[in-house]
């Protein structure tokens, strides 16, 4: 794969250019989805709302998440140069220098680190495990093993915990129910992303379905994990969970989401093509969302 010929704050991009690569380097609209959950873990935890830490933690998040797909780019872009779905990433192209990227990166992981433990010395140090079970771990592995999507599930769940810890600088049953609905959902949503993405994933030699095949059981594995992230999503309506609660109501709109995600699930083991994996892959990105919105307002409604 060609180097880019551009250095930092040098070569012959606009700045409108560079912007807009150091937009797809830190993957913006991932990272946002990302930071949604941090809020949502934040206003769930909070008694006394606190701007200036809701601004660190947006900020610091986006920072620290920003830099990890930063990184997780500069070290597969030459397999990002094979894919359809990731040829035109500013380090995959050539648009931007290793250099340059590993500047943005580590710029954006040190502000972020920074923003994060002006809140509290936890939020950052799992802000900072983030980044190095992403970076150092999940990325190496992603192309030796499916198991990495189990790895990557870690750093992928810590967003929604990380908001609660960011509000009590506490850990917790609470943030660690959070962790657990976040973890779980990965599974199904992931592997509906293998799956329709799938010759695309093997041109780079990636093959992250649990049985390395769009097969039965990869199917089956996925309801199965659809189903424990229902049911951990529910556990808040039993009253273990400390001050994480869920009322019936609130529980039952929940199990619905479930439903319709386990619905698509379901729809994929019958007809395992890729258009079944797109309609469940969505659906999942609407999942976790909604699920965080009903907890929002359970803690603010009842």
């Amino acid at each position: 794969m060609k180097e880019s010929s551009t250095t930092y704050l040098g070569g012959s991009r606009t700045l409108q250019a560079r912007l807009s690569d150091y937009t797809q380097l830190l993957k913006f609209r991932l990272t946002s989805s990302v930071v949604f959950s941090a809020s949502a873990g934040y206003l769930l935890a909070t008694d006394s709302f606190n701007w200036s830490v809701f601004v660190a933690l947006v900020l610091g998040g986006f920072l620290t998440v920003g830099a990890s797909n930063a990184f997780n780019q500069i070290w597969e872009r030459n397999r990002d140069a094979l894919m359809n779905r990731t040829k035109n990433r500013p380090l995959a192209a050539g648009r931007m220098s290793v250099t340059e990227g590993l500047i943005v990166s580590t710029l954006a992981l040190i502000a972020g680190a920074v923003l994060l433990f002006r809140i509290n010395p936890m939020s950052a140090y799992f802000g900072l495990l983030s980044v190095g079970l992403y970076t150092l771990v999940y990325t190496p592995m992603k192309a030796r093993t499916p198991w990495a999507v189990f790895v990557g599930a870690f750093p992928g769940a810590i967003p929604f915990m990380l908001g609660w810890v960011a509000a009590t600088n506490d850990f917790d049953i609470e943030p660690g129910l959070l962790f657990a609905v976040q973890f779980f959902w990965q599974f199904p949503h992931f592997w509906a992303i293998g799956w329709v993405a799938y010759e695309d994933y093997a041109k780079a030699g990636y093959y992250l379905l649990p049985t390395r095949k769009r097969d039965q059981t990869s199917a089956n594995l996925i309801i199965t994990y659809t189903i424990w992230t229902i049911f951990v999503s529910l556990l808040p309506v039993f009253s273990f969970t400390g001050a994480l609660t869920l009322s019936i109501p609130s529980a039952i709109v929940v199990f619905l989401l479930g439903l319709w995600l386990l619905s698509k699930a379901i729809k994929l083991k019958r007809n395992p093509g890729r258009e079944a994996a797109r309609s469940l892959m969505l659906t999942s990105v609407g999942y976790l969302p909604l699920v965080q919105i009903v907890y929002v307002l359970e803690r603010y409604l009842f």
